[in-house]
């Protein structure tokens, strides 16, 4: 997300354009209604990645430290992409779903802070 400065003279550089990632994108991701997780965790992601790939390895490997994770059953979860409503696709890429460089992704899981 880009900011605005209020000082007019400034010109800093942008130091995290998509360019500066090697084929990654930024790509947040928030475990909604779960107090352990209070913000969403940015991981660098080729688009290419499967989404399978992102609940199936990823997301375990960040969240099975809490030992509600066990209960998880993502299949059921409530999915949202950059405000919108969300139904990935397991076999997709993350890009090729509307998933780009900066995007956040949300989900809810019983049985906590299902929206």
């Amino acid at each position: 997300m880009p900011t605005a400065s209020l000082n007019p003279g400034y010109s800093g550089p942008v130091r995290d354009r998509v360019e500066n990632f090697g084929g990654a994108q930024l790509v947040y991701v928030h475990w909604e209604g779960h107090n352990n997780f209070c913000s969403a965790i940015t991981l660098p992601l080729p688009p290419e990645t499967p989404f399978g790939a992102l609940t199936a390895e990823i997301l375990p490997s960040l969240y099975s430290v809490d030992p509600d994770w066990a209960e998880v059953d993502l299949s059921t979860a409530r999915w949202m992409l950059d405000g919108e409503d969300w139904q990935p696709e397991a076999a997709k890429g993350i890009g090729e779903q509307g998933v780009g460089h900066k995007s956040l992704i949300r989900f809810w899981t019983q049985p906590f802070g299902r929206a």
